[in-house]
């Protein structure tokens, strides 16, 4: 086999994946997984939080508090992995000027900014009780902090630019230079020891999980999430893909009107 072969069978494995960049394709797809999305995000959300709130002891050193560990956790679990999301789809734009994976990124942003937030209030909440004040400069709280303000700096420059394309590189760029935020706000306590946040509370070491009558409810609610920001994305991106669609008919409309 000569390597021109070699290199059009690894291209005609992937394109199969890059069909599914194409709009009309995107669209389609997304409508069939909605409902789907919709009903995992519905069947264990909400059972893990109840499971969670309600049906949990407290613990010995935490009393009640150690409860918020069912929103903290996951959001800040998803405000990290969704800004990776986005890096990979503008990566994708970059290399391959997929437009709806462009769209990704940007729909994305709104969630990940969200769950950022709520990651930094719930965990001001826990951390009053824990360490006595709501508010540390510890490694993690600061490098979450600036990669919230990374998401916002991400939404408002798409926001400032009008050309779509334009704004798609721009942004991708800022994408590459936030995630060295989101690798410090997922690593932080590994790096420096002295932070004041406690180790991760889901490992592969057993040692560092928690106990199990509270490691339970906690992954049905993590897939809760997951599913959640899923359903969120994709009815964002549907709606991001009309909205460019909305955009190129004025565009043309206004080249003929002139």
């Amino acid at each position: 086999m000569t390597n021109a072969q070699r290199t059009k069978q690894a291209d005609d494995r992937w394109n199969w994946l890059w069909e599914w960049a194409n709009p009309v394709k995107f669209m389609a797809l997304s409508g069939k997984v909605l409902p789907f999305a919709a009903a995992i995000a519905a069947l264990t959300l909400v059972p893990g939080v109840i499971w969670g709130f309600f049906f949990t002891p407290e613990a010995d050193k935490f009393g009640s508090s150690v409860k918020i560990i069912y929103v903290h956790v996951p959001t800040a679990m998803m405000a990290i992995n969704i800004w990776v999301m986005m890096l990979v789809a503008s990566l994708i734009w970059i290399v391959r000027r997929h437009q709806v994976s462009a769209l990704a990124a940007k729909a994305a942003a709104l969630i990940g900014m969200v769950m950022t937030l709520a990651a930094l209030f719930t965990g001001a909440i826990w951390g009053e009780p824990m360490w006595g004040t709501y508010w540390a400069w510890d490694p993690r709280l600061t490098s979450f902090l600036i990669l919230f303000l990374f998401y916002l700096g991400y939404m408002a420059l798409w926001g400032a630019i009008e050309n779509p394309d334009t704004a798609a590189d721009l942004t991708a760029v800022l994408c590459i230079v936030g995630s060295v935020f989101a690798l410090l706000s997922r690593y932080a306590v590994n790096f420096w020891n002295q932070g004041l946040h406690q180790g991760a509370s889901l490992s592969l070491d057993k040692q560092e999980n928690v106990s199990d009558v509270y490691w339970f409810p906690l992954v049905l609610t993590l897939v809760g999430f997951v599913a959640l920001f899923v359903l969120l994305l994709l009815i964002r991106t549907r709606t991001e893909v009309r909205l460019r669609r909305l955009h190129a008919l004025e565009t043309r409309e206004r080249m003929i009107d002139a």
